[in-house]
């Protein structure tokens, strides 16, 4: 009997945590949902991709600068399967079972390889992290590409089709490029 009791309170306990947590992702979404806005959605008539569909899985989109502070309000924390097709207007990210977004040409401000983004932690510059601006805010969105070789050359087309920013630009959000 005793030994009922003490399993029933390990589960108890567990599904207590469990219960918190969840209850702690639903404040941090509902508090972002005030501060970062939705997340825009891709335009008709885009044209063709200037590079072949990259397929991969996303990571998470962060505050950019701070790679632990997932982004989670709208769908964006949950990480998935992923598209991304580049056009000259912008980055479109089509997600698996999650919804879809846009990264307009204009927004993008610098794109890198890293090692890290809340998520994933590998020890590699295996990451695709594009740092870009939603109205105020300055965020960066990971990608862990199926083709790491074709990490240079999405590297080389983002940067042309992102704007010209000379020194002493300072971006929304208080970062300069």
């Amino acid at each position: 009997m005793d030994r009922l009791w003490l399993t029933l309170a390990v589960v108890a306990f567990f599904a207590l945590c469990v219960w918190g947590m969840w209850l702690g992702w639903r404040r941090k979404a509902r508090s972002q949902s005030v501060q970062v806005p939705p997340f825009p959605s891709a335009p008709d008539n885009l044209g063709e991709p200037v590079l072949p569909p990259a397929r991969g899985l996303y990571v998470s989109t962060t505050r950019a600068g701070h790679w632990q502070d997932r982004i989670v309000t709208r769908g964006a924390g949950l990480r998935t399967s992923a598209t991304w097709r580049l056009y000259e207007s912008g980055l479109e990210v089509e997600r698996v079972g999650a919804p879809g977004f846009w990264i307009p040409a204009e927004s993008i401000v610098d794109v890198r390889r890293d090692r890290a983004i809340a998520g994933k932690v590998m020890g590699s510059d295996s990451l695709l992290v594009i740092t870009w601006q939603l109205s105020d805010v300055l965020l960066d969105t990971g990608f862990r590409g199926d083709d790491l070789g074709a990490y240079p050359q999405w590297m080389e087309r983002l940067r042309a089709i992102a704007p010209e920013r000379k020194n002493g630009d300072e971006v929304k959000g208080g970062a300069q490029t």
